[in-house]
């Protein structure tokens, strides 16, 4: 099954396009909203182990990676409030349009599952949300060997997007090259515990506390990027919502190792838990 593109422009003239797997007979779709600075074309594997469980998967292209129209500069730049306020609900709006009979969920991995959550609170057409490998980046979620120095870590990721004009993931080995302005945001949720989303009309804790759609968490034993309390305390975020989480190890993933990135080389496990949810779970 080769995969779709569907155009996408969003309110600010920003083109991209959405990576869409719709395999025959699909009963079910779920938007994905990838890691940051991982471009829709990985998740390729996880689409071809959806669709044998008869699952379409539409894949958000990030602004600034892959098949969008913008790469972050100083010239360019951009924060939590463009993604959520104009690339998301162009990419949700342009599935509906594409593939209209299908119940649609959304999901995501790592940072997308964050902006998952953050819009499906206030998106009533999204069934459900599906997290995989993913919290809130609290510095005081890690164990404590790791705690000052994460928090520090925020200081010189905003130190290098002040100075390059854009933070350069590629030069550093984390993530790709990312507008300074998502940087900025994200730096303040690991830093302070909550979203806070500059020009943003709505309140995004507020959202995601009145938030009821059914959730679908897995997380892997090994991945240090996200501590089981790092996820708990994502999870607090949705107080309202009814939740179903399970933790995967090596013993589920085939002998791969059970962390952050890992589960993508072997997606068939998380593959049959999120169809099996979608069949039962999402009203």
């Amino acid at each position: 099954m080769q995969a779709l593109e569907w155009p996408v422009r969003s309110a600010d003239g920003h083109a991209a396009a959405v990576r869409a797997h719709l395999p025959d007979g699909a009963r079910a779709g779920l938007v994905f909203l990838p890691a940051m600075g991982v471009a829709a074309r990985h998740y390729d594997g996880l689409a071809q182990a959806l669709a044998a469980h008869g699952v379409a998967l539409a894949v958000h292209e990030w602004r600034g990676l892959g098949r969008s129209a913008l790469r972050a500069s100083r010239r360019h730049d951009w924060g939590y409030r463009e993604l959520l306020e104009l690339d998301l609900p162009a990419t949700v709006s342009a599935v509906h349009a594409a593939a209209p009979a299908l119940p649609w969920s959304i999901g995501g991995h790592s940072l997308g599952a964050q902006f998952a959550a953050l819009h499906a609170a206030v998106d009533e057409r999204l069934r459900g949300i599906f997290v995989v490998a993913a919290g809130a980046p609290y510095w005081r979620t890690f164990p404590r060997s790791q705690r000052f120095v994460l928090r520090g870590l925020f200081g010189v990721m905003n130190g290098l997007g002040a100075m390059s004009g854009y933070f350069p993931g590629r030069r550093t080995g984390f993530a790709g090259n990312e507008a300074r302005g998502v940087i900025r945001d994200w730096t303040w949720t690991g830093c302070h515990g909550h979203y806070r989303v500059p020009g943003l009309a709505r309140d995004p804790e507020a959202a995601l506390h009145a938030c009821r759609q059914p959730v679908l968490a897995l997380r892997f034993t090994e991945d240090w990027y996200v501590p089981r309390a790092s996820l708990d305390h994502l999870l607090a975020k949705l107080p309202q919502a009814r939740i179903a989480r399970e933790e995967l190890g090596r013993d589920v993933l085939g002998g791969r190792k059970a962390d952050h990135f890992g589960w993508m080389k072997e997606p068939q496990p998380v593959a049959s838990r999120v169809a099996a949810w979608l069949a039962g779970e999402p009203r």
